[in-house]
């Protein structure tokens, strides 16, 4: 161990036959068990490593900081808050559960009734127990006022997830005899003191409780060392790294500890190293440049700025499509690690495709990432951290790495995990997914990852063990990508979020393209913990250069800096067309005579299904290649990476982009994070910074000299935008669109655009790309009137609609959002009150942090005419049309071949009344034999059966799929 504790002495040396007779775990099976004094020293023992060997030092001080002693009172805090957590387990209500341990207290002298004759016992769960009785003995050994005791205590109070409520307090205060039984109250509370006078002495905190008692503890270090004292239970609570007793009995204190430790094999935190010398060299020795290619002026700048930063805070990086933010992102989160002493770095994306693409970028640069710590001090621990991450080879590949002999690692305090199996083995690695931080609540904990924005979001909905996501992300750096993407709903989660991270005083990096100014503004002021309207914040509103550099210090007003263009750019020229697919094909017809690669955005999986049906019979079928999001799993992953073969950039798609006609027809998959490159771009109209978003993939990269390479027609950048009446006054967006966006953003946007489709702006029907962007981006989400007059009276009845919504959206976002922080000294007590239970990466999880209604997921099979289930005919000779067991778990390759087979039901399904008819439909098809708790892939999931056409009914609805167009969806006759 690192330290010479005290802890590692004999804890029991000197304890009562009743203190050594209270136990704390037994085991039905092998009815083994544990007294409590070895359970709270073994618990001591593994916070005092993970403070030591596992925690970052963003966090150690954190805790520091708050705490007279600094490092040596935060270590020691720790080890004795993990040291005290379970002591109320030495009550009645709890010892009472095992009859034979409890025969054995009583003839120790602590009696109690028999488990039977307590019906009011849960009302003093052992946690809850635990804190009342430390704040009990605060105040009669210490002399502690309540306040002061309650933000110490309430850590055991809220070591099982959820800190106690007030009315939990009050309802345990009014029914004593569940701490003490009556007529033998003295004993018991001596065992509990003198079990608790232990504690303090072999921890050495009862040395600093008089220091201790003027303290005033931050909520954001409660919350810490809550998670930490958690983990350390969770460990410590783990037979195979701590044997129960009699075995337990063979091996001395020190000796048990090290043997776990060795066995749980926890990777260190990351320790950044202080690059110095150019950005150049620090971007040219961390990622792939092209041959020839130069470090951009807003990467450049964001290093130079990072690097002049005292204490790193919140930086917020503007800057046009393709000019490399993520890189600059992870170069600033270097920089800011080694400066706050983060442990690691998680990316948060809009969506599991993001995610996916992300993995293997982020994977390559930690790979060259340097650490101050002496070579082959072990690996990174690294998450991929949304629910189809299981699917993702990259990350399979990790987790096999990371795998360990020791049971129940996987579990999360609970046998709810999954903790499949793999088939083949794997060489040691540099990057594991270690086995003991994987799952629902302790994934978060690995040093780096990637994820939907969701997990981040997640910090802020009460939810049980909401204290480990804390703990988890308070010791990294955050990037968060595409922050234009995300709703009012969302956004009012992600504000609360960065007010705690702020407060945590976590370096965050924020990326985005095409932001509103007052959204800049909202995320600063959130960061900062500052009150909306805040003046010091004017600024931050009123900046309005590109590429654009935000910075908030903590304790510091916020820093603005307009950088340099880099020059890249590129003239689209703006015209209307209108929504008849016989005019879009001749306009198509017309504009690729030469041939070319167009690509054809539409808002709704349904418009892209009828555009593609049309434009094959006008072009030929293998001219038009479909995307969208209602495809198998695998089948999207193998669209997205055909996408990127054909369309991507010049050095990727050599010798595989099309050479004469091809049309792609996508939803808003082509929106975001595929780097795909096309001739001409034909648009559905939509909110601004998603329109330019997908101007972004028109002329992405250059194609010889001048873009010679392309088309002659199609040397000139041209966007067409469809998906409206053009001729009404306001323009009347299409039905779908409306749906997806709503009425007001999309007048907006066709009012900033209209001196372009007009040919009256300055440019005439040239956007310039990335002059134009931030202009057009603050025009359409500011206050001032846009637009022809004639618009006016219609605009301003979307905008009291919008507002409407936008206020629901709001007030919805708080029913389950965590409160702000409170002030220092405030304890826990009631922090995740009227919470919503488990949070996970599940639909229902989902829900919480997005609005909308719920979509259905299926896992997707085929059904022969025989009855036979068999797996996707078509997705390849190793996997497709294989046979499934009904009577048995399919074995694991099997399994993650049909779960590799998910397929999201599209908005149909979203209406409850349909959502419940659907789920009863697939329930009914359930197979038993799939739901056994071996069936890791399988189990609770709906099975979606198709015919041997790929056709079936669902709640009203006929489904049919195929490879090409996915799923398609028409009411039932």
């Amino acid at each position: 161990m690192d330290r010479e504790d005290r802890s590692a002495a004999r804890f029991e040396d000197g304890l009562s036959r009743a203190a050594r007779s209270v136990w704390a775990k037994h085991d039905r099976d092998a009815d083994g068990w544990l007294p409590l004094w070895r359970h709270l020293a073994d618990s001591g023992a593994v916070a005092g490593l993970l403070w030591d060997r596992w925690l970052p030092d963003q966090v150690r001080r954190l805790v520091a900081e708050a705490l007279p002693g600094g490092d040596e009172d935060a270590r020691r805090l720790a080890v004795w808050l993990a040291t005290t957590h379970d002591v109320g387990k030495a009550s009645p209500a709890f010892a009472c559960q095992v009859e034979s341990l409890a025969a054995t207290m009583r003839a120790a002298g602590l009696d109690m009734p028999a488990r039977e004759r307590m019906p009011d016992r849960k009302l003093a769960p052992h946690g809850l127990a635990g804190q009342v009785l430390l704040q009990e003995w605060l105040a009669d050994r210490c002399d502690w006022p309540k306040s002061a005791a309650q933000q110490f205590a309430v850590v055991a109070g809220g070591h099982h997830g959820v800190p106690p409520a007030y009315g939990d307090i009050h309802e345990l205060n009014a029914h004593p005899e569940l701490l003490r039984t009556p007529g033998c109250k003295t004993l018991w509370r001596d065992v509990q003191w003198e079990l608790l006078d232990r504690c303090a002495e072999v921890t050495g905190a009862g040395d600093r409780f008089d220091d201790w008692r003027t303290v005033r503890l931050p909520q954001p270090v409660q919350v810490v060392l809550t998670g930490l004292v958690i983990v350390a239970d969770w460990i410590a609570s783990n037979s195979d790294l701590f044997p129960y007793f009699p075995e337990a009995q063979r091996h001395g204190h020190r000796e048990r500890v090290e043997a776990a430790w060795r066995g749980l094999d926890l990777p260190s935190p990351w320790h950044a190293v202080t690059v110095e010398g150019e950005p150049s060299d620090l971007f040219f020795s961390r990622f792939d440049f092209p041959a020839g290619a130069r470090v951009r002026p807003v990467q450049e700048r964001s290093v130079s700025v990072a690097r002049a930063t005292n204490s790193p805070g919140l930086m917020v990086i503007e800057a046009p499509m393709g000019e490399g933010k993520t890189e600059a992102a992870l170069a600033v989160a270097e920089i800011y690690a080694a400066k706050s002493g983060a442990g690691g770095c998680f990316v948060a994306l809009p969506t599991m495709a993001t995610g996916n693409a992300m993995f293997p970028r982020l994977l390559k640069w930690l790979r060259r990432l340097p650490d101050e710590r002496a070579e082959g001090k072990g690996p990174r621990s690294v998450l991929l951290a949304h629910s189809k991450a299981a699917l993702n080879e990259d990350y399979t590949g990790l987790v096999r790495a990371g795998r360990r002999a020791v049971r129940q690692v996987d579990s999360d305090g609970g046998a709810d995990e999954w903790g499949h199996r793999g088939d083949r083995r794997v060489s040691s690695s540099e990057l594991v997914a270690h086995q003991w931080l994987r799952g629902k609540k302790k994934g978060m904990l690995a040093s780096f990852g990637v994820g939907t924005i969701d997990q981040l979001l997640f910090m802020g909905l009460k939810s049980r063990h909401l204290a480990l996501r804390h703990l988890a992300l308070a010791g990294k750096v955050i990037v968060i990508d595409e922050a234009h993407a995300y709703d009012t709903y969302m956004s009012s989660y992600l504000d609360r979020v960065l007010s705690w991270l702020g407060a945590y005083r976590v370096p965050v990096v924020v990326l985005s393209a095409t932001l509103p100014a007052r959204r800049r503004r909202e995320l600063a002021e959130a960061y900062a913990g500052a009150l909306a309207g805040d003046a010091r914040f004017d600024e931050v509103e009123k900046a309005d250069g590109y590429p654009l550099l935000t910075v908030v210090e903590p304790g510091r007003g916020p820093v603005v800096e307009t950088v340099q263009p880099s020059g890249r750019g590129v003239e689209i020229h703006l015209e209307r067309l209108g929504d008849e697919l016989t005019e879009l094909g001749d306009r198509l017809a017309e504009e690729l005579a030469g041939g070319g690669c167009a690509l054809v955005v539409r808002n709704t999986v349904d418009r892209v299904l009828e555009t593609a049906d049309h434009l094959r019979e006008r072009f030929g079928a293998d001219r038009v290649t479909v995307a969208h999001a209602r495809f198998l799993d695998l089948d999207r992953a193998r669209k997205d990476a055909e996408l990127l073969e054909m369309f991507g950039p010049p050095d990727k798609s050599a010798g595989r982009r099309p050479t004469g006609v091809h049309i792609v027809v996508a939803s808003q998959v082509a929106e975001q994070s595929l780097d795909i490159d096309f001739d001409l771009l034909v648009s559905d109209l939509c909110p601004i910074d998603l329109l330019l978003q997908r101007m972004g993939r028109q002329h992405r990269h250059l194609r010889g000299e001048g873009q010679s390479d392309r088309p002659v027609r199609l040397r000139t950048a041209r966007c067409l935008l469809t998906g409206a009446n053009w001729e009404a006054a306001p323009v009347e967006p299409v039905r779908g669109s409306q749906r997806i966006y709503r009425l007001y953003p999309l007048l907006r946007s066709a009012a900033v655009l209209e001196p372009y489709l007009a040919g009256t702006a300055e440019t005439g029907h040239v956007v310039r790309l990335p002059e134009d962007i931030s202009p057009l981006v603050q025009r359409a989400y500011g206050d001032d009137p846009v637009g022809p007059q004639e618009w006016r009276e219609a605009m301003e009845r979307a905008r009291a609609d919008h507002d409407l919504h936008h206020a629901r959206q709001t007030e919805k976002a708080l029913d389950f959002q965590l409160n702000d922080v409170g002030k220092p000294g405030r304890a826990l007590i009631g922090w995740l009150e009227a919470g919503v239970g488990d949070a996970d990466d599940t639909r229902k999880g989902r829900a919480q942090v997005r609005d909308g209604m719920e979509s259905l997921e299926v896992l997707v099979v085929q059904r022969r005419a025989d009855g036979t289930l068999v797996t996707m005919p078509h997705i390849g000779e190793r996997h497709g049309g294989l046979e499934l067991p009904v009577d048995s778990v399919p074995e694991p390759r099997l399994a993650r071949v049909v779960a590799s087979c998910g397929l999201r039901l599209p908005f149909h399904f979203s209406i409850p009344q349909t959502t419940d008819r659907a789920i009863e439909e697939l329930e009914a098809e359930c197979v038993p034999a799939w739901q056994a708790k071996e069936s890791h892939w399988l189990a609770g999931e709906l099975i979606l059966m198709l015919d041997e056409d790929c056709r079936t009914r669902l709640a009203g609805y006929d489904l049919r799929y195929t490879p090409h167009d996915g799923l398609k969806v028409a009411h039932a006759e």
